[in-house]
């Protein structure tokens, strides 16, 4: 695990170099692209986004996080404790914690079990603490105390940060929604994705006795404390990404199930506000058939040591590691909507199926950068396809994913600018289901394609990855060269048009609005002939048809087609 992790690194420090290159793919492209945005990078989205030098020597093994909220203060106090293994030689270490929250104290931990405190000073969210001489491969702890009013989130989980909300009976409803803004929203840690804690996290939580904490995991234990307060901690033994270590904590009660799984018998537990229990138990019997598909369309659950756990949450949803949150109202759709317009999309709960789809796709596999979050969200969002497959047969799934090129913008491309903590277009989503969809109608073999899935998350199982590795191995694994095929979706906004042209028994066709190099075989109707046609930027002519009375492309296929005068 080290040694993958080491290699990302690495390549974090050539982001400038593949703009460069970017620059001129695009300039040899068949038309011309807009680039991703014309967002200006500060020096604090350098510090977040990049692996500095501050970041690239040591490798983190370990987080233990207790913390301790004030509802009425809107406060935080907490403790961090960070397990590192030396990787080389260093004398300054970058630790990540978001204003308006402080930093009072750094120590190490020495062998005798004492401590040493040690000297840091702040750079904006970052904080640079001076080390002393260490032995590389040596494995050493930091403690590192802070406090202060965490950032509020003001529309969770999209803008996100500490969620200071209420039960519809007034009570306490608190938790967090982090992504893409960075867990040092409300502890410090190695705020990149890039370095996941190899060895998992604990989470201690300290509430008021009357309220109940959940976290990612197990609960270890429950300890009553002198003052009216009870602390919960919970463990994970998996790696986990930052952002999905979450507390909640309300009026929680809980239930357990146990699922027959590909890897044997795996927990789920389901913790829900009280007054919710009776609809909760209802909307939740969907979990079985999602996670039956899943493991069929993706291979076993990558977590059965830490369960599966869905738990309201005072927001939408989202994919905290065997944590889910829920927050769909206990209906189906997406808050009652299908994003398809098919019908389809309401015969089934939103968040159940796609906060818990990335428990494949974002948490098992981990983009390195942002930048590649397409490869968390287009493959979840393609799960949503498979599972109406599952449930409703091949057509419903096809119509659904199909439905959902509605909601495609083509604004900017949907992979992003590297090292700064930037992620693409939001068309990553259904944008990124129709590439994968795509992909698919190509291969023509769904045996091929589900083997490719499943080999995705036993590859690189508990990994991080770049888009590049996800895309070579598909490519690889189905035999066929889709590097022009992803170029042309994940780095420019343009689809491909076909234009065609028939001609008594002539049909002539080609691809245009497309990056160089680009084709693909394509599905097509000649009069009433199934056949298929391989497109390129060149003209083809297929001559000797006898119907060619009409064209249309199988509408599986995400590209546009004109028709050209005949001659």
């Amino acid at each position: 695990m080290i040694k993958v992790k080491d290699r990302r690194i690495s390549q974090t420090f050539s982001f400038l170099i593949f703009h460069f290159s970017f620059l001129i793919f695009v300039a040899s492209s068949c038309a011309a692209q807009p680039l991703s945005s014309k967002k200006q990078f500060t020096h604090q989205d350098t510090l977040r986004g990049t692996i500095t030098p501050e970041r690239a020597w040591w490798n983190v093994l370990r987080y233990d996080v207790q913390v301790t909220p004030d509802y009425r203060e809107k406060s935080i106090q907490g403790t961090t404790r960070i397990t590192i293994s030396i990787l080389k030689a260093g004398d300054k270490l970058q630790i990540d914690l978001q204003e308006p929250l402080v930093i009072t104290a750094v120590s190490l931990a020495a062998q005798s079990g004492s401590s040493q405190q040690l000297a840091f000073q702040r750079d904006g969210n970052a904080w640079f603490v001076t080390m002393p001489s260490l032995p590389v491969k040596s494995i050493q702890t930091l403690e590192v105390n802070y406090h202060g009013k965490p950032r509020e989130a003001v529309r969770a989980p999209w803008d996100g940060g500490w969620i200071w909300s209420k039960d519809k009976q007034g009570r306490p409803w608190m938790s967090v929604a982090c992504q893409g803004l960075g867990a040092s929203v409300w502890y410090p840690c190695k705020d990149h994705q890039s370095d996941e804690p190899d060895n998992g996290a604990s989470l201690s939580i300290t509430v008021p006795d009357s309220l109940v904490a959940v976290g990612n995991g197990r609960l270890q234990h429950k300890t009553a404390n002198n003052n009216g307060t009870a602390t919960y901690t919970w463990e994970v033994k998996n790696p986990i990404n930052n952002y999905n270590i979450v507390p909640y904590i309300g009026k929680y009660v809980t239930w357990h199930e146990d699922y027959a799984g590909e890897n044997g018998k795996l927990d789920c537990d389901y913790w829900v506000l009280d007054y919710d229990l009776e609809k909760a138990k209802k909307q939740f019997t969907q979990v079985a058939p999602m996670l039956k598909c899943f493991e069929y369309w993706f291979g076993p659950y990558p977590f059965y040591e830490d369960g599966y756990k869905l738990v309201e949450a005072p927001h939408l949803g989202m994919e905290h590691q065997s944590a889910v949150a829920y927050g769909n109202g206990f209906q189906n759709g997406y808050l009652g909507r299908d994003l398809s317009e098919t019908g389809w999309g309401n015969k089934w709960d939103f968040i159940i199926v796609h906060e818990s789809g990335h428990e494949w796709f974002a948490n098992n596999i981990t983009t390195n950068d942002i930048a590649d979050m397409w490869v968390h969200e287009g493959f979840t969002n393609y799960s949503e396809t498979l599972f109406t497959t599952c449930e409703y047969g091949v057509e419903a799934g096809n119509a659904y994913c199909i439905g959902t090129r509605s909601g495609i913008k083509n604004d900017i491309p949907i992979i992003g600018a590297y090292g700064v903590n930037q992620e693409g277009s939001g068309d990553m989503y259904p944008k990124g289901g129709n590439l994968l969809h795509l992909v698919r109608q190509i291969i023509n073999n769904d045996s091929v394609f589900r083997n490719i899935l499943r080999g995705l998350n036993k590859t690189f199982y508990h990994q991080t990855v770049t888009s590049k590795e996800v895309e070579k191995y598909i490519s690889r694994q189905a035999g066929i060269d889709l590097s022009k095929v992803f170029d042309q979706y994940l780095r420019t906004t343009q689809i491909p048009v076909l234009e065609y042209s028939l001609k008594g028994k002539d049909l002539r066709f080609r691809f245009t609005n497309c990056v160089k190099g680009f084709g693909m075989p394509v599905k097509v109707k000649l009069g009433n002939e199934e056949k298929w046609i391989r497109a390129q930027e060149d003209w083809t002519i297929i001559s000797g048809n006898s119907n060619t009375g009409s064209f249309s492309v199988d509408k599986n296929f995400y590209i546009t087609t004109k028709k050209l005068k005949e001659g």
